[in-house]
């Protein structure tokens, strides 16, 4: 960490301009002695890469920015907050602290706050960060969170781990037990300095295989922004034997979608129906968790089919994804989608065996516009095309 970077000079210049031109930038003299231009550009980068993910850090005057990759890496400050929902008390040990998002926001609901970080230099900055945004009462440690945990005999609240996905052996990975550190080979030991887990895993993690590897799995939360899975949170309560509850939730600009389920209930028999008036999609958070055949049990619609993940319903109902007004539907069929060449549309596929790329190229169908056009398959196994109009969102559910 070149302190240098933190005088008026360098700070002045990063906050003015942190969108110029790098490569231009890179070729020129050294602008501010002590500062090499490669450190004044990774500031720059990585001040551009907080804009949306991290606007508290990008808008701070003070804030020294670490490399690009570190915030690609972190939570965004969105799913942060999300998770300080998640947990209360007095003591949390954040033992892979990064740069420190979780952590700062853990901060802002427990009352003291243990920041573990292997890497000195991220650690270091962690610090200055809090520092400068005005956090007290966060303690860092540059160690491995294992390592300090062996060697603790204090007890915390909650205990919050976000494993490397970036094993050295097998490049990115999403498997728990690929991860580092190895949370299932720990998982006595953490257990032995408290009784409430939080583990932050990959969005392609496979749950019914986390929830098997794992033991005293109680919650799992699937979070996505902007209809995008961002984080799977495994929460672990210490001799938890019941049955796993799944919340998912999407955040949007101007509402959040929840659905929640008990993973292990056992499914519903369903009906199946033609579609009707409206068609409905669930959002990425639902997709993820597996929870299709939970949905008509909370919402007035019915499903398609087995595998299309898609619904309908005669009236127009409040639901966690998109929501469409069935124009038409067509069998398809060579003929029948003449009326569709060289036309423009917005295009998916559910159950069905052609490709999005493939439709549009077979039939030309240029991308955008106010139709939209869903691939798919009935429950007598028919394909279908369903042309329909978007819906606008409901209030927050």
């Amino acid at each position: 960490m070149n302190k240098i970077i933190l005088k008026s000079g360098p700070q002045e210049f990063i906050h003015k301009y942190w969108n110029t031109d790098i490569l231009s930038l890179l070729l020129k003299n050294p602008i501010f002695e002590g500062v090499s231009q490669q450190e004044l550009v990774e500031q720059l980068e990585a001040k551009k890469k907080c804009q949306k993910k991290l606007p508290t850090w990008f808008t701070t005057l003070g804030i020294y920015y670490p490399n690009k990759l570190n915030i690609e890496q972190a939570s965004s400050e969105r799913t942060a907050m999300y998770k300080t929902r998640l947990v209360k008390g007095t003591t949390l040990l954040d033992m892979t602290g990064g740069i420190g998002i979780d952590s700062y926001y853990f901060s802002k609901k427990i009352e003291r706050v243990t920041h573990c970080e292997l890497n000195t230099t991220l650690s270091e900055i962690a610090a200055h960060n809090f520092s400068t945004l005005g956090a007290s009462n966060c303690t860092f440690i540059a160690q491995d969170g294992i390592q300090f945990l062996e060697t603790q005999h204090q007890e915390f609240d909650w205990i919050y781990i976000d494993p490397s996905r970036r094993a050295h052996h097998k490049g990115k990975v999403f498997r728990l037990e690929d991860c580092e550190p190895n949370v299932i080979l720990h998982l006595d030991l953490l257990f032995k300095h408290t009784n409430k887990i939080l583990i932050k895993a990959s969005p392609l993690l496979d749950l019914t295989n986390a929830i098997r590897t794992l033991s005293n799995v109680s919650q799992i939360h699937i979070v996505a922004i902007e209809n995008e899975v961002k984080e799977v949170l495994l929460l672990l309560t210490k001799n938890y034997e019941s049955n796993v509850k799944v919340g998912t939730i999407n955040i949007k600009k101007e509402k959040e979608e929840h659905f929640e389920f008990l993973y292990e209930q056992e499914m519903p028999l369903l009906e199946y129906e033609m579609p009707q008036n409206y068609l409905y999609e669930p959002n990425a958070a639902i997709l993820k968790s597996g929870g299709f055949n939970k949905i008509p049990e909370h919402y007035q619609v019915k499903k398609l089919a087995v595998h299309s993940h898609l619904y309908t319903s005669e009236q127009n109902v409040e639901f966690p994804g998109r929501v469409f007004k069935i124009e038409e539907v067509i069998a398809y069929s060579k003929k029948n989608m003449k009326r569709f060449l060289r036309t423009k549309a917005n295009v998916t596929t559910r159950n069905f065996p052609e490709a999005v790329a493939l439709l549009r190229k077979k039939y030309q169908i240029q991308d955008g516009g106010e139709c939209y056009l869903f691939f798919t398959q009935d429950h007598t196994k028919n394909k279908i095309v369903i042309k329909c109009t978007k819906v606008k969102d409901h209030k927050a559910i």
